[in-house]
């Protein structure tokens, strides 16, 4: 479809599955580092998903085009993968998936931040410039809330570690626009899902970790099959139908799931700081993102799928 059109019945239907599927793994890590180290949990969720999607990427020869760009495949997989899913499944075994989620949808406002600094002027727009600062205060109300998170040290250092994440997710689409944008998608994802995978490996087999329960093996089952290899196939099929300018945007939608399925099936709490800083930072990340447009402006429209 063309990306100036709306939303397709079909482009509803992937951003719908892309806002509960990632929305959901915040959750699925939190049962995972109830007994596996946060290696394991990263090393076995890259694996599964590398090797559910490995018939495709050889099939479609996207694996051997991929090959050729390891060097910026693998800075890709290190910020993309790497780094995040270790510091999510460690920040996961101090603070509630629910409040995980909603702090890495700080995303847009680091990405923002990115293009300032590579000189995209547009992020100096008033209505950009006050979602940013909209949804920092958002974060502040929601890490300063009372009652929100243990004061203890090893919380306040898990919260940096989802800071942290979240500028390394916002990092990661400009190596794929810039160095790999020629490059099959899921050739790039297969290929960056197993050295991620292989790297922990060692560290997976010998960190610590108690005898797995059925919850926590099957919850890192699904992180690998479901929340990964099925829902990166997802988000290339949803830019494909709707651009890459508007595909991201089921990431507002993601703490909601996260909120939700973490109070209803992990008993975790809602506090005043959660509930006033929640929709502050989705209008935030809203404004500082896209300038308050559902649309994109021509010039912002790609000129093919990049998937």
């Amino acid at each position: 479809m063309n990306a100036n059109s709306g939303f397709s019945r079909r482009g509803w239907i992937l951003f719908a599955v892309m806002a509960f599927v990632w929305g959901i793994t915040y959750l699925f890590i939190k049962e995972a580092v109830d007994t596996f180290g946060p290696p394991a949990v990263v090393s076995g969720r890259t694996l599964l998903g590398a090797l559910v999607l490995l018939p495709l990427a050889i099939r479609s020869g996207a694996l051997k085009a991929a090959w050729k760009h390891w060097p910026w495949i693998l800075a890709f997989g290190a910020v993309e993968m790497g780094g995040p899913f270790l510091l999510l499944s460690h920040a996961e075994t101090q603070l509630p998936s629910g409040l995980t989620g909603l702090l890495v949808a700080t995303v847009p406002l680091f990405a923002v931040i990115i293009a300032l600094l590579r000189g995209d002027r547009t992020a100096l727009a008033p209505v950009r410039l006050g979602g940013l600062l909209v949804g920092f205060a958002g974060v502040s109300i929601v890490v300063a809330g009372p009652g929100l998170f243990p004061t203890e040290p090893a919380s306040a250092f898990a919260i940096g570690e989802i800071m942290l994440t979240a500028v390394m997710y916002a990092i990661a689409p400009f190596i794929i626009a810039h160095k790999l944008a020629d490059v099959p998608s899921i050739g790039t994802i297969t290929l960056a899902l197993f050295a991620i995978g292989l790297a922990y490996l060692p560290a997976a087999i010998l960190t610590p970790h108690e005898p797995p329960t059925l919850r926590s093996a099957g919850s890192l089952l699904l992180l690998g099959v479901v929340c990964t290899a099925f829902a990166f196939v997802c988000f290339f099929a949803l830019i494909r139908e709707v651009g890459p300018v508007r595909a991201p945007l089921f990431t507002y939608i993601n703490p909601i799931v996260a909120i939700v399925l973490g109070t209803v099936l992990a008993a975790e709490p809602v506090t005043p700081g959660l509930i006033i800083g929640l929709p502050i930072i989705l209008i935030g990340c809203w404004f500082a993102a896209t300038g308050g447009r559902f649309r994109p402006r021509a010039s912002e429209v790609p000129s093919g799928p990049t998937a």
